[in-house]
């Protein structure tokens, strides 16, 4: 595994980022844009999701990482859910949900993946180091 000095560095908080900016495009279409409830929902959770992965990655101890991992985890699937509101609403076509819910899917499973090599590295974070 590449050395990670910052937070940009980790693929997961990238693709966040990438997810995040999509959800931002699909929201200012007319008709979902006028969903307000909806749009601040589906922002708020897109960009928890790149936010934890940073916060907890500042932390600079694995079990807090994890913790933090575990709620960017957590905000990946209610922009799952809410993607899902915004098709049967009609704001999105399958495509474009499609693409976003992969993406939703990808990052999960990257966070899953570093959460595991976290709470088996022999590397307790840096704050820990001498």
């Amino acid at each position: 595994m590449a050395t990670i000095e910052r937070f940009e560095d980790i693929k997961a908080w990238q693709l966040a980022r990438q997810l995040c900016q999509r959800i931002h495009t699909y929201a200012t279409q007319a008709n979902f844009s006028s969903d307000y409830r909806l749009v601040s929902q589906i922002k708020a959770s897109s960009g928890s999701v790149m936010d934890n992965i940073a916060e907890g990655f500042e932390r600079e101890g694995n079990r807090e990482f994890i913790q933090f991992l575990s709620i960017s985890k957590g905000s990946s699937v209610e922009v799952k859910s809410q993607l899902y509101r915004a098709l049967d609403s009609n704001y999105i076509n399958q495509s474009e949900f499609d693409e976003a819910y992969q993406e939703a899917e990808e990052i999960s499973k990257m966070i899953s993946g570093l959460m595991s090599y976290l709470s088996t590295s022999e590397i307790k974070g840096r704050k820990f180091r001498k």
